[in-house]
């Protein structure tokens, strides 16, 4: 008695092939959603940075001192958090250092993406951030 035709007879490899077809953008979408909560977590991370960094400035008793105190305090909150910057900066605006007045930073991280260079991001990203923290305005400023 001779076999019966299989009704899948004409699939056979279909499913291999459709896996080889859909694997590489599955592939490629997780590394997108990777990529994406890289950069949101590095920008809380910035934004985190400037804040601590204002408010550090904000208690430094002279401008001179809140430039430096700044720059320290964003460094080591970018170290703390583990975030690696291939460049980072940060940007003391003391022209309102008074009492009463307030101090705005703007902290700066040049990142390293190349790792996810499938997606089609750029292998840098600069993330920025700016916050400002107000001088108590019953405090006595030094002179620089």
């Amino acid at each position: 008695m001779p076999d019966p035709v299989s009704p899948h007879a004409g699939d056979r490899g279909a499913l291999a092939l459709e896996l080889a077809i859909c694997a590489p953008v599955v592939i490629v979408m997780l590394l997108v959603v990777v990529a994406l909560g890289r950069v949101t977590h590095g920008q809380q991370l910035i934004q985190d940075a400037a804040a601590a960094s204002a408010r550090a400035a904000s208690l430094a008793p002279t401008a001179a001192v809140a430039e430096r105190e700044a720059v320290t305090a964003a460094s080591a909150s970018l170290a703390g958090a583990g975030m690696t910057c291939i460049d980072e900066q940060a940007q003391v605006d003391t022209t309102q250092f008074v009492a009463g007045g307030q101090v705005e930073v703007t902290v700066t991280c040049h990142s390293n993406l190349s790792q996810l260079s499938m997606t089609g991001l750029p292998g840098r990203l600069n993330l920025t951030a700016t916050s400002r923290a107000p001088v108590d305005p019953l405090r006595q400023i030094g002179t620089p």
